[in-house]
């Protein structure tokens, strides 16, 4: 048993020793385990506490606050996307083929590597989505994949902060926080009130591109296992295989919405058909 731990310490220490000490003394960088809190915690408030709290409440009107939170999140992705391209995958000094991390304190490096925590940090901002809905009392939207997406990610990206933060495994931050603009965008469209949502009839093609996202991030990835390149062969299938987690799930769930509305909407429409024959003949009778 005492050899047991001992390899687990000497591997533990191993592992610590490829970290990128650029990262060390940042706000929830020194170990996973806050992050796991911080996740566990989230599962806690909207399975449990939240419901609980709003059992015997009216939904609050949050309109303003929505507004504002959208907003917020629009300027950090386009913040995030823009240095990712103007220092990194845009910028000519990156390969989409195989891209090694640069650990040094050049300006284009920092500049990276703080985009790549923000869009860390962010993703801990993304749990409100989930507590303004349950505080809306929109409980159908806070389904099973929801609740995966928002509460796995902080924990599954935080060994890519702080290990590879910056070159192949940032081409998710890149592709994720164009996707993020897009989706709030979106959503501060809807809180904007029925005059505009009106016009919102294209969440499913939101849909089908935070899959293209996936697909093309996993691409990205699994490239790396039929070329040489310096970066870590775990790491990238570690984030490839999480893409491809979440594609399967997107997938499932643009087949169960948005085929399930359609057919519904035929179903509807056969229907309205068969009843204005039955009438055209009792007419005609």
């Amino acid at each position: 048993m005492a050899a047991l731990v001992d390899s687990i310490a000497y591997f533990t220490n191993k592992l610590w020793e490829q970290r990128d000490t650029r990262v060390d003394g940042w706000p929830l960088m020194s170990s996973p385990l806050p992050a796991m809190a911080i996740c566990l915690a989230y599962v806690f408030i909207v399975k449990v506490l939240g419901p609980k709290f709003m059992e015997n409440r009216p939904a609050y009107d949050l309109r303003r606050v929505l507004l504002f939170y959208n907003l917020f999140q629009i300027v950090v992705n386009v913040w995030v996307f823009y240095e990712l391209s103007r220092y990194g995958w845009l910028s000519g000094n990156y390969s989409f083929v195989c891209q090694p991390v640069d650990y040094s304190y050049d300006e284009a490096a920092v500049r990276v590597l703080r985009a790549c925590y923000v869009f860390y940090l962010s993703k801990f901002v993304d749990l409100f989505d989930t507590f303004f809905f349950i505080l809306r009392k929109k409980n159908n939207q806070i389904t099973l994949l929801h609740i995966i997406h928002h509460g796995w990610i902080p924990t599954t990206l935080w060994p890519g902060i702080r290990f590879v933060c910056g070159g192949h495994g940032s081409f998710f931050a890149f592709l994720n926080s164009l996707v993020h603009v897009v989706m709030y965008f979106y959503y501060f469209l809807a809180a904007m009130g029925p005059q505009v949502q009106k016009y919102l009839g294209w969440k499913k093609y939101l849909t089908t591109f935070q899959m293209v996202q996936f697909i093309a991030a996993s691409i990205h990835c699994f490239q790396l296992l039929f070329i040489d390149c310096d970066f870590p062969y775990l790491m990238s299938c570690w984030i490839g295989i999480h893409e491809v987690f979440f594609l399967l799930m997107f997938l499932n769930f643009y087949r169960h919405t948005y085929r399930k509305n359609k057919k519904m909407d035929s179903s509807s429409k056969s229907e309205i058909n068969n009843n204005n024959n039955v009438s055209d003949r009792k007419k005609h009778m």
